[in-house]
C-alpha cells in the first residue's frame, strides 16, 4: 500500500520541489462493511493464533524447568541412596559407644518387631511375681478369664498385688 501511495504522491512532490523517500501510512479509513468485517476476522484470527503460541512456548518452558527438576532431584536421591550406608554405619558405631543407648535402641527395636509381628504378649508385673509366673507357666487359667475357665477347675486366688 505504502508503494502504491509513493508512486502515485512522487510526482506532485517533485512539482513542489521535494524527492519523496519513504511513505509510512499511520492511520487508515476503511468504508466498506465488509472489508471490515474481513479485516477484523483476519485480526481475530491472528491474535488467536499468537495467543496459542504463547501458551504452547510458556508450557514448553514449563516442560523444560520441570524435567530439570525431576533429573536434579533423581541425581540427588541416588547421592543420598549411596551415602546412606556410610551414615548409619557411623550412627550405629556412635551408638555403641554408649551401653545404655546401645540397649535402649535394642529394646526398642525389638519392642517394635513383637507390635508388627501381632503376637499375644503377657506382661508380668516386677518384683515378687513368682505365683503368677508358675501359673502361666502351667497354662491354668486366671480369675476373671471364662474364655478358659472350666466347669471343675474353681476359681484362682492371688495374692495381693499381683492381679
Amino acid at each position: 500500500m505504502s508503494r502504491v501511495v509513493r508512486t502515485e504522491v512522487s510526482p506532485k512532490s517533485e512539482e513542489w520541489g521535494y524527492q519523496l523517500g519513504s511513505v509510512y501510512i499511520r492511520k487508515v479509513h476503511f468504508r466498506d462493511d465488509q472489508m471490515i468485517g474481513q479485516i477484523e476476522h483476519k485480526v481475530v484470527n491472528r491474535l488467536r493464533q499468537v495467543t496459542f503460541a504463547i501458551r504452547q512456548a510458556g508450557a514448553n518452558q514449563v516442560d523444560v524447568i520441570t524435567s530439570a527438576a525431576e533429573r536434579q532431584a533423581a541425581a540427588e536421591f541416588a547421592r543420598a541412596r549411596s551415602v546412606r550406608p556410610q551414615l548409619v554405619r557411623e550412627a550405629l558405631h556412635e551408638i555403641g559407644q554408649d551401653r545404655d543407648v546401645l540397649d535402649a535402641v535394642f529394646e526398642t527395636l525389638e519392642v517394635d518387631r513383637i507390635i508388627k509381628g501381632g503376637a499375644e504378649v503377657t506382661l508380668m508385673p516386677g518384683g515378687n511375681s513368682d505365683t503368677l509366673a508358675s501359673l502361666l507357666a502351667l497354662g491354668r487359667e486366671l480369675p476373671g478369664d471364662p474364655a478358659t475357665r472350666s466347669a471343675s477347675s474353681p476359681p484362682l486366688h492371688l495374692p495381693p498385688g499381683t492381679s
